[in-house]
């Protein structure tokens, strides 16, 4: 059985087809959020709350996180999602990014 291929195509160039090989579907991603000096603390704690279904606590420590430290992982899983909740942060105007998890 062959691989699944992912074809992206790049603007001014021809498509380029990859192969996705079933450990870089299975291994897990990280969904990070950045600190950004433009949303309010409780802004943020609102949308955790409200994508991720986190406590208000929760939500907090994680809001905590990204200010003093810079980032917080909010999510850890399967690429597909993990692209899904960073597109939802972007909606809500965070700074968030996927990373593979090591």
């Amino acid at each position: 059985m062959n691989p699944p291929t992912l074809t992206t195509a790049v603007p001014g160039t021809d498509k380029k087809t990859k192969t996705v090989t079933r450990q870089e579907r299975t291994v897990p991603w990280m969904v990070v959020v950045h600190n950004d000096p433009v949303n309010l603390m409780s802004y943020v704690t609102m949308v955790f709350q409200r994508l991720f279904g986190f406590s208000l606590e929760r939500a907090r420590r994680h809001m905590l996180e990204v200010h003093h430290k810079g980032r917080s992982i909010v999510w850890t899983g399967e690429r597909e999602k993990a692209e899904f909740h960073v597109q939802q942060l972007h909606g809500y105007l965070l700074l968030a990014t996927l990373e593979r998890a090591e």
